[in-house]
């Protein structure tokens, strides 16, 4: 079924390419796009079968974000938030679950809300906020245990999906012990919610990725895992979902300013010259590697989620999609000439969504430094002047 929704995905793909445009001029939400996902089965793309879904693994997801990033990046960007919240929810298994001591309660949750997944609802990320970033570690957002659940306040920044999401996975730390983070799944229609229309930005205009302020009371069953402290315990148990995800978007992106460059110089009557096919030829190579590197990150994740030669290969995947798909978006806009910097030339919009792959967690700068320290022998996870998480 996995690969039927790689099918389904690159099926999407032409219409989301013929939305993003506007939607990237105006910088409002593709809603369209996301009902056509929901229609596709999409949502459920991570969750069990057992559940309604189609249990795909990390290398179907993979898949998958490329083609719809081909489409729209912006579309892929924001449903890769949502696959990662299923899909790390889809990883803790009984094996997991009990080495983590978590209560049979919360696998009863778990299991409620990745059925909810599967039937059509969607969920966004409220991690990041103004000064942390997304460093765990370093939140201001709080919680307190209260008669039957938990109140969170706080605010949080780069809210993809904001106001259009069913939930969102809420980090706030304890507000007695600091060193405690934990995460929660706060549902849209909490009382206390407020959407702050913040995004107006280079690249991604489309994602909705506003401020979100929080100051909510919330049933206990939405605290994940069920156990307060998780959130850094499966930070380091699956990175991939925290970086390696944002890959296969941002190499969907290259191909697609590819595929936008050769359409442009073919019309134009200048793909002829020798310097522009030599861009294009060095550009198929660059994104023909990266996405193998991606392939090969997803495929250790299926094998051996959270070994050290997976996570190495995890921090690569993201650092060459990142930066690769900036250097072939600049290089396709040369190579078109002055005329696809024009607003609304494909071109144009994908130089400027390629330039925010470097920019997510973990930026590329980040993710060259855990691989040089990785490199002569240290513990990237532990060492640094400042914590990754």
């Amino acid at each position: 079924m996995a690969g039927d929704a790689t099918a389904a995905a690159r099926r999407l793909a032409p219409r989301l390419a013929a939305r993003a445009a506007e939607h990237d001029r105006d910088g409002t939400f593709p809603v369209d796009d996301f009902a056509d996902l929901r229609s596709a089965g999409l949502f459920g793309l991570m969750v069990p079968a057992r559940l309604g879904g189609r249990e795909a693994g990390f290398a179907e997801y993979a898949a998958v974000a490329y083609e719809l990033a081909r489409g729209n990046g912006a579309t892929a960007l924001v449903f890769n938030m949502h696959a990662s919240v299923t899909g790390a929810l889809t990883a803790v298994n009984e094996e997991v679950a009990e080495s983590l001591g978590v209560p049979d309660a919360a696998l009863a949750a778990r299991d409620r809300m990745l059925a909810e997944a599967a039937a059509g609802s969607w969920y966004g990320v409220a991690m990041s906020e103004r000064g942390a970033g997304s460093r765990l570690s370093q939140l201001a957002t709080v919680y307190e245990p209260v008669d039957g659940g938990y109140h969170i306040r706080g605010a949080k920044t780069f809210c993809s999906g904001a106001g259009h999401a069913d939930a969102y996975l809420v980090a706030a730390r304890s507000a007695t012990d600091q060193s405690v983070v934990s995460q929660f799944l706060v549902p849209a229609t909490a009382d206390g919610l407020k959407v702050e229309p913040t995004w107006d930005s280079l690249g991604m205009r489309a994602t909705a990725s506003h401020d979100l302020h929080i100051d909510a009371v919330v049933a206990d069953d939405t605290l994940l895992g069920g156990v307060e402290g998780l959130a850094l315990v499966v930070a380091q148990l699956m990175p991939h979902w925290l970086i390696a995800s944002y890959a296969a978007v941002y190499v969907g992106v290259a191909q697609a300013a590819v595929d936008a460059a050769v359409e442009h110089v073919v019309k134009r009557g200048v793909s002829e010259l020798p310097s522009v096919r030599a861009r294009i030829g060095r550009a198929d190579a660059a994104v023909a590697a990266t996405r193998l590197v991606v392939a090969e990150a997803a495929r250790r994740v299926d094998d051996e989620p959270g070994a050290e030669e997976t996570n190495r290969w995890v921090w690569r995947a993201k650092l060459l999609a990142g930066t690769t798909a900036a250097e072939v978006a600049a290089s396709m806009l040369e190579a078109a000439g002055t005329s696809a910097t024009r607003r609304g030339h494909p071109l144009e919009r994908l130089y400027r969504d390629a330039r925010c792959g470097s920019l997510h967690p973990a930026t590329s700068d980040v993710c060259a430094d855990w691989l040089g320290v990785a490199a002569i022998g240290g513990d990237p996870d532990r060492e640094g002047t400042t914590p990754r998480w």
